[in-house]
């Protein structure tokens, strides 16, 4: 599932997303992580040391929050080593979730610090 700037929860589906979405977001190891990566791409191991996050969790987490289009891949590197570096970096800046008796909205701003133009897409 991928994020629109703004989801619209009129429709049972458009309500299923955004129920995952924010439970996703506000989950403890979630929102550590997005929040760690809004600025600048790291590695899992920054993420993991940054917020004292255990790694395996923080590999399956960065796997789930990439299956819903909130991170991206910014760039993998062959560290000294030999071995492959994967930098992450999160697709959205900021969330904003509106209730009134008309509609449900969730807006989800883009962080367009620093993304290629084809993710921004």
């Amino acid at each position: 599932m991928m994020f629109s700037d703004q989801l619209y929860l009129s429709t049972q589906e458009n309500k299923n997303n955004a129920s995952i979405l924010l439970k996703e977001l506000f989950d403890g190891f979630s929102y550590k992580i997005v929040m760690s990566i809004i600025e600048d791409s790291k590695t899992v191991f920054e993420i993991c040391k940054e917020n004292d996050l255990p790694i395996s969790s923080t590999y399956k987490k960065i796997r789930k929050l990439k299956d819903l289009g909130l991170l991206f891949t910014d760039r993998i590197v062959i560290n000294e080593k030999g071995k492959k570096v994967v930098f992450y970096k999160s697709k959205i800046q900021s969330v904003e979730l509106i209730l009134n008796k008309k509609q449900v909205v969730l807006n989800l701003k883009k962080n367009e610090k620093n993304l290629p133009h084809s993710i921004l897409h």
